[in-house]
Formats: structure tokens, sequence, C-alpha cells
């Protein structure tokens, strides 16, 4: 079964080492990088890696605007730009491995060299059939 874990700049509860990003020195988020990098490369050899990115804090909404007219950009709404700081997708046997990784990767270094603990979102990717969760 594949998950999506998804990290967010805000919308999710905050984090225990709750410094953003920005006010990190660049050894913290050099070590931060290794970590993921790290954690990636660990899953990949097991085969549960199956991708991940980093999101850049640009990005825009777009929408058809109707045959003939302008695509309609950005809207009344909290953007994912500002939202989603990236992704990683894992192939588990079960929704408690999945649990147990996003838990590990929650604890990436961030300001100070301390465990993050961060909230990420785990979601079970679609299927033809409906995940179990027990």
């Amino acid at each position: 079964m594949k998950y999506l874990l998804l990290k967010h700049y805000r919308g999710a509860p905050a984090p225990v080492n709750d410094v953003p990003m920005d006010q990190w020195t660049p050894q913290e988020v050099s070590e931060h990088v290794r970590y993921m990098e790290d954690f990636a490369a660990r899953l990949q050899a097991g085969g549960e890696f199956v991708d991940s990115q980093s999101l850049s804090p640009e990005g825009t909404f777009v929408r058809s605007g109707g045959a003939g007219r302008p695509p309609v950009t950005d809207g009344p709404f909290a953007e994912t730009k500002d939202l989603i700081a990236g992704w990683m997708v894992i192939d588990v046997d079960s929704y408690e491995r999945a649990l147990e990784l996003a838990a590990e990767l929650s604890a990436a270094p961030g300001a100070g060299g301390k465990p993050i603990h961060e909230w990420l979102e785990v979601r079970p990717m679609m299927t033809s059939h409906a995940p179990t969760t027990e």
C-alpha cells in the first residue's frame, strides 16, 4: 500500500521545535536535508521508498476561465504554496508501518540540531479498493 507523507509549513499543529526554517543556520538546514536524504536512502534500500520532493514556496492556483478566456489565477483561499513544504511517497505493508515511518521522519533535526517533532499528514493513495487501517 502506498502512502503520502505530507510536510506542512502551516495548517497542522505546531511542532515541538517550532522555529521556521528561514531562521535556521546554513548548518542546521544542511543537517535537516542530510537526515531526510539518509532516511530516504534507507527506505530505498529496503524497498519502501517511492519518491520525495521539497516544494518551493512559489506557486499559483490556476483554473480554466472558459473557452477563449484567459486562465484564472489565485483566489480567496489558503494556497498550497503557503501550506505544503514537501512530501514523500512510501510503499509499505501496513498502515502501522506508515505511521512508524512518519513518526521517524517527524524527528528530523531543526533549529539547534534538536528534533522538530513536526506533525506529518499520512494519507493512503487511492487504489481500486478501499485501504484498511486495522
